[in-house]
């Protein structure tokens, strides 16, 4: 009579452990040897719009309509501000994951030369006036989205004794930016990449 019970038992403690596994599984989620990586490790917060983009058949047929151009640009504008203010601080690590090889090597040079010349390089990212996109096309297998941003700043670069040598720390300066990104659409890397820049005149 008593191993029938133990028997049961164990029938009970399998059953119950089957449902927690389960459980944990809904609310962990599973990890699958398909899963891509972390979209907050390739985007800032409020980027995530851009990932699903590639998927759109407006794309692929060349035939942007408007709401796709406002997803395109809800993370652009993000990317278009961590950008500057991660050049202005120096900081290398969040300028490589958002920029292209050939862009990122010309901005480390810039930040290695005023290390070496002990300028300090001082930003205050005011806001983007507006921002528009000016060409969205795929050649082949890479996208190419080129953004005109209007935004005002405040910046100047001050040398090693605090004296202001470039710029103006008191006045708001409206910057007109065209941005090109790049995305090749075969690549695991979901990342868009900033490829180039040059000013509106």
């Amino acid at each position: 009579m008593s191993s029938q019970f133990g028997f049961i038992d164990i029938i009970l403690l399998a059953m119950f452990a089957g449902f927690i596994i389960l459980r944990l599984r809904n609310i962990l989620g599973r990890k699958t040897g398909h899963q891509g990586k972390p979209v907050s490790r390739y985007f800032p917060r409020g980027m995530e719009t851009l990932q699903d983009i590639e998927n759109n058949e407006a794309i692929k047929n060349d035939n942007v309509d408007e709401e796709i151009k406002k997803q395109f640009l809800k993370g652009a504008d993000i990317a278009y501000e961590k950008i500057i203010t991660s050049f202005a601080n120096g900081d290398k690590k969040s300028l490589k994951s958002l920029l292209g090889k050939e862009l990122f090597n010309n901005f480390e040079k810039v930040i290695d030369e005023r290390k070496k010349k002990q300028h300090k390089y001082q930003t205050t990212f005011v806001g983007i006036k507006s921002s528009k996109v000016l060409e969205f096309k795929k050649i082949e297998n890479i996208y190419k989205v080129t953004v005109n941003f209007v935004s005002e700043i405040i910046t100047c670069v001050k040398d090693k004794n605090n004296k202001v040598i470039e710029g103006n720390p008191d006045t708001i300066k409206t910057a007109n930016d065209v941005w090109k990104f790049s995305k090749n659409m075969w690549s695991q890397d979901p990342t868009w990449y900033l490829v180039d820049t040059s000013n509106k005149q």
